[in-house]
């Protein structure tokens, strides 16, 4: 695979190029200290597959890059994050980035993330070349009809599954607030999520516009109590899957995408050794992705 890499430090460029050359990744064809000086063209000609892209920069960071990029580049992104951007991730997973990697950089981290990067590059080529050679009808041209779309709320659904939460009592409020994002953007706007409005909203639409203000105070508390139980039992799951086998593709998929990868490191030293670890959450990071991935769900569809 070709890499290229933008990030305005030149100790993080040398770091990553380490890493994919050690562990046989591919070869590193470039690197860019702004995203500035990136443009499809370049990429292009260097055949770039994976675009290894810093999400602070100080001319052009990572997310306006990628906005620029999106229409001709077809490689695969994987973005790199400070905890402190976090907010930003959504914004950037609504662009088409996948997969994350955090500062500082943990080796491990890298090397696992990178990997399935690989495999779903050679993943995606083999289907399209069995698309090709066989000549794939689709159900649609078949029936004479589209298929009908899940709405974000089923998709919600299908991901709450995954995560092994389903059937808690905060499915239902987590899949409420899905309806409501996608059909009020003010609540989310530019990627900034106020949960304490959010919260507001889901009980006064589960009490009533009507209902005693002290009651739907009561009603978004125990709302909030609800999903943060539920998100918690999400990444004990996710963490169990982990320490069962590290390659786990529900794992590999939502440890970081979901949660803080440290968290998840923690929890699943605590369930693995019974050492006993304060393992935070971030609902409100867990809630914008599960509705970016709700979303891309309901694209890709």
């Amino acid at each position: 695979m070709n890499y290229f890499i933008v990030d305005d430090d030149i100790s993080v460029r040398a770091m990553l190029t380490d890493m994919i050359e050690d562990e046989d990744l591919g070869t590193v064809v470039g690197e860019r200290e702004d995203g500035e000086s990136v443009n499809a063209s370049l990429l292009e000609k260097n055949n770039v597959d994976v675009l290894l892209i810093d999400l602070l920069m100080h001319k052009r960071d990572g997310i306006e890059t990628v906005r620029h990029l999106a229409a001709e580049y077809t490689g695969k992104v994987v973005m790199i994050s400070q905890v402190e951007a976090k907010d930003l991730i959504g914004e950037a997973y609504g662009l088409g980035v996948e997969y994350y990697i955090t500062k500082p950089l943990n080796r491990r981290e890298v090397v696992h993330i990178l990997k399935k990067v690989n495999e779903r590059i050679v993943l995606d080529e083999s289907i399209r070349d069995i698309r090709r050679s066989l000549n794939v009808v689709t159900d649609q041209s078949l029936k004479g009809k589209p298929a009908k779309k899940k709405t974000i709320k089923e998709e919600g659904y299908d991901i709450l599954v995954e995560l092994g939460i389903a059937g808690e009592n905060g499915a239902k409020d987590l899949l409420d607030i899905l309806l409501l994002l996608d059909e009020d953007h003010t609540l989310n706007r530019d990627g900034s999520l106020s949960l304490k409005n959010v919260y507001q909203r889901l009980a006064s639409q589960k009490e009533g516009d009507k209902t005693d203000a002290s009651e739907q105070k009561r009603e978004a508390k125990a709302a909030e109590q609800r999903i943060r139980r539920a998100v918690h039992q999400a990444i004990s799951h996710v963490a169990s899957m982990g320490i069962d086998d590290f390659g786990n593709p529900v794992f590999d998929k939502y440890a970081a995408l979901f949660f803080d990868y440290e968290q998840v490191r923690k929890k699943m030293m605590e369930l693995k050794k019974g050492e006993r670890h304060r393992v935070r959450v971030d609902t409100k990071k867990f809630i914008q992705m599960l509705y970016w991935e709700a979303k891309r769900k309901m694209k890709d569809s």
